[in-house]
């Protein structure tokens, strides 16, 4: 059996609750990189890290094992690992609370708004769930069990131990979790619910709209039932059974009856990231599962309210 090569400590701390970043350098059985600032030119060329990670060397801001301060003339060490703190420009603070729902030595679930991300990823880096969970709760070994869309409002998990995360996440690939969610759309009277809506659904990396693709072998499965009606608008309980990416939303509007406030279904409308007025009326309600680790049955509920519901002429004005 192969041995997997033991990774050395970080030596850099978490600044403001985000990791650093790890490189692991490529094998260079050709020697194109006579140095290590030759390799991480190349590797960065042509997107906006390369003018950062120049920036990061000459500040001594690039570590490698023990804390010693890598230079770009340092000799290229293939197998090494480096650390730094990717530069990043100030995000727009989302003023809006996250909710402990429940907290114990193991696991922490939380009731997270609308427009803040669950995780890190491209500009959402600070202004994300996890880092502020990391930060204000001073859970530094904190990391998410599932993610949830930064658009979506609900419940999340988070293991707290890293020794435990591997449990809670299988919880969700072995699909042992009932998830409910609810969402508000037009009321269509010709529409028969329940329903159980099945299709084949891709999403493209780089491409803000999954799709349909017609004909396709079924990858996608949600339980949607009619919870209430008022007016023509009407409240629906939705259970996916398989997790891809923008399947409710995509279900939803397969049947004409698009979420209220979707910037992406039925056409991408890409609001400024800034723009809290008209939130995507959709919600994670509901979490069951029996706990691996503590063998605890679980139900949790959000304590939120789907504005267009409560309100429909605030949210409407966006006022």
């Amino acid at each position: 059996m192969r041995r997997r090569a033991q990774v050395p400590p970080s030596p850099l701390p978490q600044r403001a609750g985000i990791d650093p970043v790890r490189l692991r350098l490529p094998a260079d059985p050709e020697g194109m990189w006579p140095d290590l600032g030759a390799y991480l030119t190349a590797r960065y060329a042509g997107t906006r890290g390369a003018d950062s990670i120049a920036h990061l060397l000459a500040g001594g801001r690039v570590l490698g094992p023990g804390g010693r301060v890598l230079r770009a003339g340092d000799p290229y060490e293939p197998g090494g690992y480096l650390w730094f703190h990717r530069d990043m420009e100030p995000e727009p603070v989302v003023p809006f609370a996250l909710r402990v729902v429940h907290r114990d030595p193991h696991l922490l679930v939380v009731d997270k708004p609308h427009f803040l991300a669950t995780t890190p990823r491209g500009s959402h880096v600070t202004q994300t769930a996890l880092a502020r969970l990391r930060e204000e709760l001073d859970l530094p070994e904190l990391s998410p069990a599932h993610r949830l869309d930064r658009l979506t409002a609900g419940l999340v998990m988070f293991s707290v131990r890293p020794e435990d995360r591997g449990a809670y996440q299988l919880l969700f690939q072995r699909r042992e979790v009932h998830k409910e969610y609810e969402a508000l759309a037009a009321h269509d009277p010709a529409l028969v619910f329940p329903r159980t809506v099945r299709s084949r659904i891709e999403k493209t990396r780089g491409v803000m709209a999954a799709v349909e693709v017609p004909g396709g072998e079924p990858n996608a499965e949600s339980l949607i039932e009619l919870a209430d009606t008022r007016g023509g608008l009407a409240r629906y309980r939705l259970t996916p059974h398989t997790g891809r990416t923008h399947q409710l939303r995509v279900h939803m509007n397969a049947l004409g009856v698009p979420i209220l406030g979707d910037p992406v279904y039925p056409r991408v409308t890409d609001p400024a990231p800034d723009d809290y007025r008209r939130p995507l009326q959709l919600l994670a309600r509901v979490l069951d599962f029996t706990d691996p680790v503590t063998g605890t049955a679980h139900h949790f509920e959000s304590g939120r309210e789907l504005r267009a519901w409560t309100d429909p002429a605030g949210w409407e004005t966006g006022s």
